[in-house]
């Protein structure tokens, strides 16, 4: 089963204006590292990546016909979402094993949901999905 583990902290909410320690950068890239290649050997790794501060966000909603687009997150928080894996895990429990593992429990706080399946043949190809949404436009 497909889990996502999104990972909030509140430094992505509530970026600090003073660049962070260079040795800090290096201390959380490489426990990031270590457990990404933990991910691929187990053979859970399916994706992920980090993200930009909420402050760089644009929140789109339609509301009577409108689209209408704000700055930031739809809400403010605490904590932001900071980034993602999408893993494979044979059940939840083995889901919340890996996402323990993650260097982001230490200092914010993980999400694990299982993601929808949806059947194949709904299913848009990943280099097919820009002009899907194109033409839905």
């Amino acid at each position: 089963m497909r889990y996502a583990i999104l990972i909030y902290d509140e430094e992505t909410a509530n970026p600090s204006p003073n660049p962070p320690d260079p040795q800090v950068i290096q201390q959380v890239s490489d426990a990031y590292e270590a457990y990404t290649k933990m991910l691929r050997d187990t053979k859970s790794y399916l994706g992920g990546d980090g993200l930009q501060p909420v402050s760089t966000a644009t929140t789109i909603r339609i509301r009577d016909g409108q689209t209408l687009t704000t700055d930031g997150p739809f809400a403010e928080t605490k904590e932001g979402l900071g980034g993602f894996y999408l893993i494979e895990a044979r059940d939840l429990d083995h889901a919340l094993e890996l996402a323990a593992a993650c260097p982001g429990a230490h200092y914010g706080s993980i999400e694990v949901r299982p993601v929808l399946m949806f059947p194949e043949a709904d299913a848009v190809p990943v280099g097919e999905a820009d002009a899907a949404v194109s033409s839905a436009s």
